[in-house]
């Protein structure tokens, strides 16, 4: 096999604009689930060649062979818009009984067009679901102890419920001091080392989870596909991503590899998975080969290609490719439109979590 080059992706301030609603045709069992917000199961409109039915008895997706193989595809932005409208109505109760609003700050440094972009997505978020949006914009140049003030006087801030440090940060300054200024109980990007320490170790709880491998762990949830007691390979091993996910994973009793850039046979050992999560960045690197039939694919990777046919002159693929998975797996999440909405709604989510939990409320 010709040697693959992986680079650690990190989507948690990705935001994926469109949408794929595109359903594979086939058959397909899902349970009604009720995921951890407690609210009603997803159902989104299914065109007439997808045909759910809810069997108690069952709670992960099959794929039933038809006249070809195919998949479900896993609507990230329409679970997203629901988890949205949990929060907005939480957010109005808390209002309602003491008066609090949550409120969540963000930091940028630099003229970044796609962190000005995640940012500004970011503030249309909060404001959806009435979260308060506070925003520093700081020049290029700026200094770490410009930045470091400022978060100093939003972690004494109360009305400053999470705070968060766009990254990728100019590289004068230090990000892992950076991110360990942000006191633990605002932070809601989960990158804290005490957040991570407490993710790792079993019998203790994280105040907050890194928003996008929550939110692919939610997705697993929202659809019913059953973690405990299956094979997940992780392929990425990044902090942002991979690491905490493989992290989520065991917690939910799955039996966890992850495959690197140092692994030997990758594709052998993905295709021992029933759930793969792969957060690369390398356009289509996971082939058809790579997936066992009936497999369950959350692909968390965002990448431009060229395609003289779009207007922009490129596309975005995922990490996965998502003609030839439609085939084998049992369900997958399409790019753009799977993950990336999810990231935005768990760091709203954290967000509430946070102004809850500072004041004691249920």
């Amino acid at each position: 096999m010709a040697s693959m080059i992986f680079t650690d992706t990190s989507s948690s301030s990705t935001s994926r604009l469109l949408t794929l609603t595109r359903f594979c045709n086939g058959v397909v069992s899902r349970r009604r689930y009720i995921g951890p917000l407690h609210v009603a199961p997803l159902k989104p409109n299914l065109p007439p060649t997808l045909c759910l039915s809810c069997r108690p008895s069952s709670r992960f997706i099959t794929a039933a062979m038809a006249t070809e193989p195919s998949a479900k595809v896993i609507d990230g932005k329409e679970v997203a818009k629901q988890i949205r409208e949990e929060i907005s109505a939480e957010v109005s109760k808390l209002k309602d009984a003491i008066g609090v609003v949550p409120g969540l700050a963000v930091i940028l440094v630099g003229d970044r067009k796609d962190s000005a972009t995640y940012v500004r997505n970011k503030k249309k978020a909060c404001e959806s679901v009435g979260i308060t949006s506070f925003e520093v914009h700081l020049p290029e140049d700026a200094s770490e102890q410009e930045v470091l003030k400022y978060i100093s006087d939003f972690n004494d801030d109360p009305s400053v419920h999470g705070i968060l440090v766009q990254l990728p940060l100019p590289s004068h300054m230090n990000e892992q001091t950076i991110l360990n200024a942000v006191t633990i109980e605002k932070d809601v990007d989960g990158f804290h080392p005490l957040n991570i320490g407490r993710l790792a170790m079993r019998g203790r709880d994280p105040l907050f989870v890194p928003c996008t491998p929550k939110g692919c762990i939610e997705l697993l949830h929202r659809y019913g596909v059953e973690i405990k007691g299956k094979r997940a390979v992780v392929i990425g091993r990044s902090n942002i991503v991979g690491m905490p996910a493989a992290l989520l994973l065991q917690r939910e009793d799955a039996t966890v590899s992850i495959v690197h850039s140092r692994t030997k046979n990758p594709e052998e050992i993905t295709r021992q998975a029933d759930i793969i999560i792969s957060a690369v960045g390398q356009p289509n690197m996971v082939r058809g080969s790579w997936i066992k039939p009936g497999a369950v694919i959350i692909d968390v990777g965002i990448n431009p290609v060229e395609d003289a046919s779009s207007p922009r002159g490129y596309r975005l693929v995922g990490d996965v490719c998502f003609e030839e998975a439609c085939k084998i797996a049992a369900a997958v999440t399409p790019v753009p439109g799977g993950v990336g909405p999810m990231t935005i709604a768990m760091l709203l989510s954290n967000t509430l979590s946070s102004a809850k939990r500072a004041h004691n409320f249920q």
